[in-house]
């Protein structure tokens, strides 16, 4: 050992093996037993439960010590169970002729089963449990998460009949504090006490992690040595998983200097991470039955759901609030970049995303500051420190003296929130909180001085747990990971407008009409990105099952329905649009040249971008259903009718009517589909809609309130009227694989849109090569000769337009996949090459091909 001595604190517990004490508590017995049902190790109290002494028990087969019955179902409950980390129970059975009855709980570790069981209390077997459906809707009707904590401590209480249960959250460091608390009154309240990390020791988490309920059932018990304590390798036994795992030394002392007598905790597992516990204390021995004790670890698992789906739908609540506001932001800059270097301005459009108390922007070396802050000098140092460090991330820290001590920031300025919005040089939106002092009722003295106990100076908890106060200074209210989000979200919104305002092109003093293009093709990029992924994730997600295959193609038809709307929207620079057209592009995509088994009457008519995307959905399954189940399904035989008329006060009325199909009868359960048909108009437009189940055929009719109407120019009424899309044009039936034997070379950054685009490519029989970049895409054409190249126009922070130029020069036909729009190429000398518009589809693709001149086939 070294001469020198450890410095002397409680993180001394982090080494501490308490998962290989090599004992149990002495409420039940334990066996291990290897894959050949050999009796391989037990606990010295084997005869106080099962009459053979543990000597006696080792080497022998487990058959010969249990009933046959009860090996069977021992061997039935191992078949259930999935995955290392598993426990599985068995209530209420007899193990011996004498039909003792006793409750088991069966593990598999490291190649061997390890059997644990304890008497069955007979006074508790048909004891009436509660309702886990009423426990979960009282959880369910809380109004906030406080009621919520609440209501949770209170049953767990009513479940375990512990003197004293907690609901125990931890923070990001690892502290805890008490959120709630239910407890038998005269023993005091530890609610709204913290209690440092310390206290529960690193492996001690990992096995909250991994095994979700512990119960020590009196602390003064004689822990049970398991025998032989190593196996013929030298190894303990490992009982990470065990119900009765001995207790540490360490939290034996702990509980006492607390004055519990038994304990018991359920892990609150949320997104995959620890969030807290259920601490449960009792002044005195406690031990419920174990059928109790597996209905509080299943009402563990419940509340912890629960609390997943509230903190998921409040982050989701928030984050879509600010990226509303981030696209405020978007549409202001991108009309004005000047805003960029207005402090004041971006702190009120930020102000309701990320609250704080000031800011700083830093673009192209100018800085500009407002509110509470650094001053200039200290704002510079801030961004050269950042440069070094935060590595083009956002970056949060609320302790910055302590974070940057170097730096001469004033002490009120406590909390960071950096955001770059550029990558060479970096430029930074930073928003900064004030400190908060505050005053933090810890349980005992967080620091925990020295002491000596019975196991020695380093191991020994501290002795007091009354409250304790201590001022907290130099710290802000944390960024919480929501509000890290949002950033990240702003981040990208403003990093697509500085880099393009940073490029000369970009920069170039443009007419107030190319601006709007340039928004009108950014926005346009943005929500066809979405879409693409959206697809990609669900072609990628497909399985052999017809059902689900089924699912998938419905979730494509209205992502594809919707982009189809928004194509029509963004090339009238998001003005109202012509339902004649929608009708018209909903039909090709399904009738292609059955068209006129689609009927139309009325004059056509504008509706506003909203009325309009909600429109295409409602028809997109109005013509699906119709293809599934109604007049559409009979081939060449059934009609759909439609008729549209402007009424007095200027609403539309639409009337759908279905002939000569199957005969109709209403459906039992209304899917998804369904609730789009009756429920969108209403819900989004304040309109009306009535579905009417007709023998005959469907018949639907809509209102769509005058607001969302506008009557088509008279000069434009032809035009508008007979516009439209074109059927697709697909591949010849008798070739079903048009690119079979040539060499395609496809550019794509985003992963999952790269593997949705080689997957169509395959299918039509392409040999796919992709690349990310740039960079790798040049090192793959150094290699390689292709017949046809597919580039993506925007990689992230660079253009394909370079790879077009040697695709060019080597007489390599290749063709531009963008959501920008066809003028995206005008800006490069390729002007006069395909694009392909986002999301890839296979309809899409085949399209293409009649306007690439391809080479033979080899």
């Amino acid at each position: 050992m070294s001469g020198t001595p450890e410095p002397v604190d409680l993180t001394n517990c982090d080494r501490e093996p308490i998962h290989q004490l090599g004992a149990i508590q002495p409420f039940g017995f334990l066996l291990t037993i290897s894959l050949d049902w050999m009796v391989t190790r037990a606990s010295a109290n084997l005869a106080e439960f099962i009459g053979v002494s543990q000597a006696d028990a080792l080497g022998r087969p487990i058959s010969s010590l249990i009933t046959p019955e009860a090996l069977h179902t021992i061997r039935n409950k191992l078949t259930t169970l999935r995955g290392p980390d598993v426990v599985e129970r068995i209530f209420d059975i007899a193990l011996l002729p004498d039909q003792s009855r006793f409750d088991l709980a069966v593990h598999v570790n490291e190649n061997q089963v390890i059997l644990e069981g304890e008497r069955c209390q007979q006074e508790k077997r048909n004891a009436p449990s509660l309702s886990m459906r009423s426990m979960m809707s009282r959880l369910d009707q809380t109004e906030t998460l406080e009621a919520f904590f609440r209501e949770g401590a209170r049953q767990a209480r009513a479940l375990t009949g512990f003197d004293r249960v907690m609901v125990y959250r931890f923070d990001e460091g690892g502290s805890g504090e008490v959120v709630a608390e239910a407890a038998r009154s005269g023993i005091g309240s530890f609610l709204g006490l913290h209690y440092p990390a310390s206290d529960i020791p690193i492996q001690a988490r990992a096995l909250y992690l991994r095994n979700l309920f512990r119960i020590i059932a009196d602390i003064e018990a004689v822990p049970v040595p398991v025998l032989p304590q190593l196996d013929e390798q030298g190894q303990p036994l490992d009982l990470s998983m065990s119900v009765l795992r001995s207790v540490s030394p360490i939290h034996i002392e702990y509980l006492k200097n607390m004055g519990v007598g038994a304990s018991l905790s359920i892990s609150i597992v949320v997104d995959g991470k620890l969030w807290g516990l259920f601490a449960c204390h009792h002044y005195g021995p406690r031990l419920p039955s174990a059928q109790s004790r597996s209905t509080a670890e299943l009402f563990g698992q419940m509340f912890a759901s629960r609390l997943e789906s509230r903190e998921r739908r409040l982050a989701l609540d928030y984050e879509t609030k600010a990226r509303r506001i981030a696209d405020r932001l978007l549409t202001s800059v991108a009309d004005n970049a000047s805003l960029l270097d207005d402090p004041a301005w971006l702190i009120e459009a930020l102000a309701d995303a990320i609250p704080a108390d000031g800011i700083g922007v830093w673009i192209n070396g100018r800085l500009a500051l407002a509110g509470i802050g650094p001053d200039e000098r200290g704002f510079s140092a801030l961004i050269r420190h950042l440069n070094r460090n935060a590595g083009g991330r956002i970056y949060a820290v609320d302790r910055l003296g302590e974070t940057y001590p170097d730096l001469e920031i004033d002490d009120v300025v406590a909390g960071m929130l950096a955001i770059p919005i550029s990558r060479s040089p970096r430029d930074y939106v930073v928003l900064f909180r004030q400190e908060l002092v505050r005053t933090v009722r810890w349980g005992g003295d967080p620091h925990k001085p020295l002491e000596y106990g019975p196991n020695g100076p380093r191991l020994t908890p501290r002795k007091s747990f009354e409250a304790w106060s201590e001022l907290v200074r130099g710290r802000s209210l944390p960024f919480t990971e929501a509000e890290r989000r949002v950033a990240e979200t702003i981040r990208l919104t403003l990093i697509e407008v500085v880099l393009r305002l940073t490029d000369e092109a970009s920069m170039a003093r443009q007419m107030a009409n190319e601006r709007q293009e340039l928004l009108i093709a950014e926005l346009n990029h943005r929500v066809r990105n979405i879409l693409s992924l959206i697809t990609g994730i669900i072609r990628q997600s497909q399985t052999t099952s017809v059902g689900l295959g089924d699912y998938v193609r419905q979730l494509e038809g209205r992502i594809q329905s919707l982009s189809r709307a928004h194509d029509q929207i963004t090339r009238d620079h998001w003005a109202p649009a012509s339902l004649r057209q929608l009708l018209s592009a909903e039909t090709a995509a399904y009738l292609g040249k059955n068209a006129q088994r689609f009927r139309m009457r009325g004059e056509d008519v504008l509706l506003e971008p909203q009325a309009f995307s909600t429109a295409a959905l409602v028809f997109h399954e109005l013509m699906t259903n119709s293809a599934k189940y109604g007049s559409l399904s009979i081939a060449g035989s059934g009609t759909i009718e439609l008729s549209w008329e402007r009424d007095n006060e200027g609403n539309l009325r639409i009337d759908w009517r279905e002939k000569d199909g199957p005969p109709v009868i209403e459906p039992n359960r209304h899917g998804f589909g369904s609730t789009i048909i009756r429920r969108s108009i209403p819900y989004d437009l304040g309109g009306k809609a009535e579905v009417r189940y007709i023998k005959e055929g469907l018949e639907a009719d809509f209102l769509i309130p005058a607001r969302y109407v506008n009557a088509v120019d008279p000069s434009l009424l032809q035009n508008a009227t007979t516009a439209g899309v074109a059927p697709s044009k697909t591949a010849p039936a008798d070739d079903q694989e048009p690119l079979s034997g040539l060499k395609i070379l496809l550019v794509e950054n985003n992963l999952i849109i790269a593997m949705d685009g080689e997957d169509i490519l395959r299918r039509l029989g392409a040999d796919v090569s992709t690349a990310p970049s740039v960079a790798e895409a040049m090192e793959i054409l150094a290699g390689q000769s292709f017949d046809f190249a597919l580039l993506d126009v925007n990689l992230g922070d660079e253009t394909s337009f370079g790879i077009a130029d040697r695709l060019a020069a080597a007489g390599v036909p290749f063709v531009f996949a963008t959501g920008y729009g066809e003028g995206i190429a005008q800006a490069n000398s390729h002007s006069g090459a395909p694009v392909l518009q986002k999301p890839y589809t296979t309809e899409g693709i085949t399209d293409l091909l009649a306007r690439v001149e391809l080479p033979k086939r080899k």
